[in-house]
């Protein structure tokens, strides 16, 4: 912690977390510094007060501690961050009711293009909205080091919860947790504590202990050939996968309720956690486009919020490591899951530490060129729903999005999610243009379904006769 004087006050400023470097790293070597916005939208079908909306909004700030996070930079060009007691911005009101969807989609996302300022500036825009079809609500742009997508749903819950609060008369909800309190365990964590002396010496075994891994690709085996051809090394398992270029898209596929609930109910029956299935999922698919290869690697991300604080106190705690798996063809769809679920457990385990220090150390270890990794694609499962909400919130109908950015940092990033209006999911793909084409794409979900559904209708099949099957 260190004292800065901001505008003619003194104030309590802090160092970054593992998880806000991850991002700031990557802001600091991309020339398009919206590359860490979210753009986001939550809509309510039903007849809204937009001054009571406001009112909701201007009391979540004062709760939801990340909403009034500010950063500095000191001489030595080190990033601090820090809060400001009260926000009392404006906050707009667009009407778009007359306006096309794909009018509006689009319009919303020029807005998500444009990045904050990054010192001594609010790292938020929320801008009240009313669209089409007599859904109404609020578009909400954040900067990704200081919310990620588990705030910005909590936030808008929170939102949602106060207005009908005020409006109906019910419950207040419950507190939000401090911000700064979260904050100060990690930074207690990262100051050389025996817990993460025991998280790095994990890490360094997984490094230094295991046979080399091998790099799948998304769109097969070319990118690795071509690499191992020009580099003539044919026996190169790694691959560069960051590009000069780094303009995206996202495109969703929405899984019908139905099929989404035969999933679910796979995993609850089975007790198998959700994000274990997706990556199986993931990992057969990736194995059946790379001749059926065993060793598959994927980013996992690791929301890091266990406990009440950590669910509470809102800001970002994202880390995303690799979840390698080594599967045999005779092994059963079941026990494959089984693997995953242990392997995720120890990834779990061991999330706190810095996965940008682990990062450095694999590629100075393994020798990389710069842009080298064994992964393709990285997976989060986003499991938070505004359907868990309390019971204070009437049963309206709902609607969410979230807008493209325009860049990505990574070739491709899926986000499985469950819609609002249903609870069913959707598979969420932000992807880097010259990485994959939305065919590509289609082709790569398509087959992931496969083996979903392949899978859970009889769990005792291997994943040899799976990958003959697809």
């Amino acid at each position: 912690m260190k004292e800065f004087t901001v505008n003619g006050a003194v104030l309590q400023c802090y160092p970054l977390t593992a998880a806000q470097r991850l991002h700031n790293y990557t802001v600091k070597y991309c020339p398009f510094h919206q590359i860490l916005n979210i753009g986001s939208g939550l809509y309510i079908q039903m007849e809204t007060d937009f001054d009571l909306l406001r009112e909701a909004i201007y009391t979540a700030y004062e709760r939801f501690d990340c909403m009034r996070l500010r950063f500095l930079k000191d001489t030595d060009d080190t990033v601090y961050q820090y809060l400001v007691p009260t926000e009392d911005r404006e906050i707009p009101f667009r009407d778009f009711s007359s306006w096309q969807e794909e009018d509006v989609k689009r319009e919303l996302e020029g807005w998500t293009k444009i990045p904050f300022k990054r010192f001594h500036s609010p790292m938020n825009q929320v801008v009240m909205i009313k669209l089409p079809d007599g859904y109404n609500g609020i578009y909400l742009k954040a900067d990704h080091m200081t919310m990620d997508s588990s705030s910005v749903i909590s936030f808008y819950r929170d939102v949602l919860e106060i207005y009908c609060a005020k409006k109906y008369g019910r419950a207040f909800p419950k507190p939000m947790l401090s911000y700064i309190q979260a904050l100060e365990k990690d930074l207690a964590y990262e100051a050389n504590s025996p817990a993460r002396k025991k998280d790095e010496a994990f890490w360094m075994e997984q490094i230094t202990c295991k046979n080399e891994p091998m790099y799948t690709d998304f769109n097969g085996m070319g990118r690795l050939i071509t690499q191992r051809r020009e580099n003539n090394d044919p026996d190169q398992r790694s691959a560069v996968v960051v590009s000069v270029n780094p303009e995206a898209a996202i495109s969703v596929y929405s899984l019908e309720k139905e099929p989404s609930d035969q999933l679910m109910h796979f995993c609850e029956e089975n007790r198998i956690p959700m994000v274990c299935l997706l990556l199986m999922g993931l990992r057969t698919t990736l194995s059946k486009f790379n001749n059926n290869e065993k060793d598959v690697s994927i980013k996992s991300c690791v929301a890091r919020r266990g406990t009440l604080l950590e669910k509470r106190s809102g800001g970002t705690r994202i880390h995303f490591f690799p979840l390698r798996t080594i599967i045999e063809p005779e092994t059963t769809f079941m026990d494959a899951l089984k693997i995953i679920q242990a392997e995720q457990n120890r990834l779990f385990r061991h999330a706190n530490f810095d996965p940008i220090e682990y990062t450095m150390r694999r590629s100075r270890y393994r020798k990389f060129r710069p842009g080298e990794s064994y992964e393709s694609i990285s997976l989060t499962y986003q499991p938070l729903t505004l359907k868990s909400t309390d019971e204070s919130v009437p049963d309206i109908p709902y609607k969410s999005h979230w807008y493209s950015n325009g860049v990505a940092a990574q070739p491709l990033y899926l986000t499985v999610m469950h819609r609002v209006e249903d609870n069913g999911l959707n598979f969420s793909f932000e992807y880097r243009k010259d990485a994959v084409t939305d065919y590509e794409m289609e082709y790569l979900y398509y087959y992931l379904c496969r083996v979903l559904f392949r899978g859970i209708e009889n769990s005792s099949r291997t994943v040899g006769e799976i990958l003959d099957m697809i």
